[in-house]
């Protein structure tokens, strides 16, 4: 049973309504609410009045909250390594190199031998950590294709690939 269920089973026993509740400790109806909800917890302040005016103890109303506890250490010890890895990233990575390499690989589509030398080159520096990553990663691959294309077709332009001649016998 959480807090708020125990708040309102309590409340229930005594035979308190909400605003019974509410006016003893001069805070609004919805507070109180909230709290048997598990929208909100009350502070420590108010939990001390609550377990008085009910006449229960704050160990049995936070008792089996223990397991709440542990699950929100667990999660905070597992955000802070979250955190601690994030920070490593951003400290290991001060520059971001994604709009170089990306600006990069489209010159490449200019020279055409060059786009077969610098592609290879820019995906091997491009890292996962940069912002423009997958962009320059399909740059690159549209850039090795095109180069490998508009080479070929220099290639068979000067060793005559493809070309057909008809000699006239007549």
């Amino acid at each position: 049973m959480e807090l708020g269920e125990k708040l309102k089973t309590s409340r229930n026993n005594k035979g308190f309504s909400q605003t019974n509740v509410a006016d003893h400790l001069n805070i609004s109806r919805q507070s109180i609410s909230k709290w048997e909800n598990g929208n909100t917890y009350p502070d420590l302040d108010n939990l001390v009045k609550l377990s008085n005016y009910y006449e229960v103890s704050i160990d049995e109303l936070l008792k089996e909250n223990q397991d709440l506890k542990k699950k929100i250490e667990a999660n905070k010890l597992e955000i802070e390594d979250i955190y601690q890895k994030l920070n490593f990233i951003h400290s290991t990575n001060e520059k971001d190199e994604g709009l170089m390499l990306l600006v990069l690989s489209f010159l490449s589509f200019l020279i055409t031998p060059l786009g077969l030398i610098t592609s290879p080159i820019l995906m091997i520096r491009n890292k996962k950590t940069n912002t423009l990553s997958k962009f320059v990663y399909l740059a690159c691959i549209c850039c090795i294709a095109y180069n490998l294309f508009m080479g070929y077709g220099l290639l068979s332009d000067i060793f005559g690939w493809g070309i057909t001649s008809v000699e006239y016998l007549g």
